[in-house]
């Protein structure tokens, strides 16, 4: 880390990270409350989805929203962490897993405004929907592609394992954050 504060440190970290840098994992701690610092700003997004849902009186609605957000926070390090040590990068995964966490935030802010500003700007037109949606799955892609880099740079593997490490990672947190309420929709 540098002489530069906490602060400065993740968005150095996490814009060479995005500019496909390896170097912007020296930026990261290797420690737990590392780990825990970087699972803050996610929270906040679902806290405050769940506020108001809250105060729009939906309790089961923010009560099923706010435990689906944690799982949707939790699985990927679960998922990267038992993939790590089946691949013997344990020791590297800790930072790889702050990275992601910071990397994550960064991105669903940058939906966040996107979504915003793309929206803005194309309100009353009839391709306005299409273009946010545009921009959405580019963003996504990009964020898949991040991902791949940050599993390949990050733990050391291989391009092909890799590429199974966020199939698996983004389909296993799919399946745990999806799949209670489609199974909780057929039983009905």
């Amino acid at each position: 880390m540098s002489e530069r504060g906490p602060a400065a440190n993740v968005l150095h970290g996490v814009v060479r990270l995005a500019l496909f840098r390896s170097d912007g994992f020296a930026a990261f701690g290797a420690t737990p409350l590392a780990f825990l610092n970087s699972l803050a700003p996610l929270l906040a997004f679902p806290l405050v989805g769940g506020a108001m849902l809250l105060l729009s009186g939906s309790l089961r609605a923010a009560a099923a929203d706010l435990l689906a957000s944690i799982v949707a926070l939790l699985a990927p390090a679960v998922f990267s962490h038992t993939l790590a040590a089946l691949w013997k990068r344990e020791a590297l995964w800790l930072r790889y897993a702050v990275a992601f966490n910071w990397c994550q935030a960064a991105i669903t802010l940058a939906t966040v405004l996107l979504v915003a500003l793309v929206g803005t700007i194309t309100m009353g037109r009839p391709e306005g929907l299409q273009t946010v949606l545009g921009s959405v799955v580019a963003l996504l892609c990009y964020w898949l592609v991040l991902c791949w880099f940050m599993a390949r740079r990050g733990l050391q593997i291989s391009g092909p394992k890799a590429v199974l490490f966020v199939l698996v990672m983004n389909f296993g947190t799919a399946v745990l954050v999806v799949g209670p309420r489609v199974l909780l929709a057929t039983l009905r």
